[in-house]
This record gives C-alpha cells, structure tokens and sequence, in this order.
C-alpha cells in the first residue's frame, strides 16, 4: 500500500479536520509523516494529507465537497 500526498493543509487543526471527513467517507487518511511537531502543540504551518494511492481520486472528490459513487 502506498500512500501519496492529496492536499496540503493551511495547519495542523485544518488537517486534522479534513483526515476525519476523509475517514467518516471511508478513505483512509493520514497527516504526512514529519508536518507535525507534538511536543509544542499544535502546529501551524502546512500539513499535508495523505491517502491510499487506490483513493487518490475518491479522496479529492470528498475535498472538492463533490459526490463519490
């Protein structure tokens, strides 16, 4: 399984928010490894979001707020 970059968030709160629509639409979703930096909170600068290459398009579809059949 390879995962690939789908969007980039302004930070880390967005990103958080746009993996859970993506997981509530049944597409696995991630922050891209190394975007983030928990030990001083919240990060605020861009985060990427990653997804199954397999949901590549599905996972844009959800983003773009368009219907996935």
């Amino acid at each position: 399984m390879k995962w690939v970059l789908v969007d980039t968030a302004p930070d880390q709160l967005i990103a958080e928010m746009w993996v859970g629509l993506l997981v509530d639409n049944g597409i696995p979703a991630r922050l891209r490894p190394g975007d983030t930096s928990s030990f001083l909170g919240v990060f605020l600068g861009p985060c990427g979001i990653q997804v199954q290459e397999s949901m590549l398009e599905d996972a844009r579809k959800v983003l773009l707020g368009e219907e996935v059949c």
